[in-house]
């Protein structure tokens, strides 16, 4: 493991990225303090501005072999911080409350141990995503020229996953963790006078239906290929005017599924669904489909990587019988290349992921380093 004035520099940085957290597609003054932290370990190159605030620190053995990609990303949540410690967000409203300043650190941490013991060949690629928690920044990255050039062999990404044991990593193969996409629903009929609602067109009776039909639809078993978790996030009806009877209202989704192939077909059916029931109670409707995230599908190869070298380093090593439920925007790079995404425990009692009470550990920070440090060696080795 690095020594303990390494680790505590690490921490320090860790420490500033959280005092001062950037939203998404806002993250241009996190890149540059990471920037300034690649540039003393002397990479190959460093590509700015990818994708909008991303960074790619590019570490060349300048010997064939394998190109390998490690993603970190940097952007906080529009949560307001609750905690007291000296390195407190200083912004209203806005903390790193999913562990991205870790994530960054960790990668910057793996910058340092490559400058300091150079692998013997192939390519390591650090990427530092943006705006990842709205599901755009692997897009952007992906599309923007600059990354073309780079096409990496394998990419690798971790989340730290609290409750379970610090330090433990936890995978699995297949689907890590699923598609999901959010979905708006606006719906509009006609506005009468409250003592004669029969005069216009109030909607409703369709968002009372659609909320019953569609929870319906809800497959809760994570072991099953047809597993479908749908949560309202939001409704509305008319306004408060009560001479009005509404007419127009909404209704918000987040919808998950195992595979992009279930997503779509569930989103078929919804679209049938929401046509029939509007078309019955005279509603014109709109659809839009918003923050789109891929599910992360772990390529097995990969996945026997993260578990040799998370034996090799006698670290916990936790296969996961389902995937985890939420959202990351990794899946879409699993999408174009092989590689995979593993969890790395934050601790049993540390508070959920989001909530605005919760902390990155700094405990956790080495085993991600050896991990990733670790994988670019196995896959080296083997090519």
């Amino acid at each position: 493991m690095i020594n303990k004035a390494i680790l505590q520099d690490l921490i320090n940085f860790r420490k500033i990225l959280h005092t001062y957290p950037e939203l998404s597609g806002q993250e241009e003054k996190t890149a540059q303090k990471i920037i300034d932290q690649l540039k003393l370990t002397h990479p190959s190159q460093i590509i700015e501005q990818l994708g909008g605030h991303g960074i790619a620190a590019i570490y060349d053995s300048g010997k064939i072999g394998k190109t390998v990609l490690f993603r970190a990303d940097t952007d906080a949540l529009p949560i307001q911080e609750v905690n007291n410690f000296a390195y407190k967000s200083v912004y209203n409203g806005i903390s790193h409350k999913c562990g991205h300043d870790g994530h960054s650190t960790i990668l910057v941490g793996l910058a340092q141990k490559i400058a300091d013991q150079p692998l013997k060949k192939g390519k390591v690629i650090l990427l530092f995503q943006p705006a990842e928690e709205i599901g755009k920044g692997a897009k952007a990255v992906l599309e923007d020229k600059k990354f073309s050039a780079l096409q990496p062999d394998y990419v690798f990404a971790l989340h730290n996953v609290p409750s379970y044991p610090k330090g433990q990593i936890v995978c699995r193969k297949g689907t890590f963790n699923p598609a999901v996409i959010s979905l708006v629903i606006k719906m509009k009929g006609k506005k009468a006078h409250a003592a004669q609602p029969e005069d216009g067109i109030n909607p409703d009776i369709a968002i009372a239906t659609l909320i019953s039909k569609i929870h319906q639809l809800t497959n809760n078993d994570a072991t099953s290929d047809g597993f479908f978790k749908i949560t309202t996030i939001y409704t509305r009806i008319g306004s408060k005017d009560y001479g009005i009877s509404a007419g127009e209202g909404e209704l918000h989704y987040t919808l998950r599924c195992k595979t992009k192939e279930k997503l779509e077909e569930t989103k078929q059916t919804l679209i049938e669904l929401i046509e029939t029931i509007c078309k019955q109670e005279r509603l014109t409707f709109s659809l839009e489909w918003i923050y789109y995230f891929a599910a992360s599908v772990n390529d097995g190869f990969a996945v026997d990587c993260i578990r040799k070298v998370a034996e090799k380093h006698h670290f916990s090593y936790h296969e996961k019988t389902v995937p985890f439920n939420w959202g990351e925007d990794f899946g879409l790079f699993t999408e174009h290349f092989t590689g995979a995404m593993f969890g790395l425990g934050a601790g049993e009692s540390t508070p959920a992921l989001h909530q605005d009470d919760y902390d990155f550990p700094d405990e956790i920070i080495p085993y991600g380093i050896e991990m990733f440090y670790g994988i670019a060696e196995e896959i080296m080795n083997i090519s």
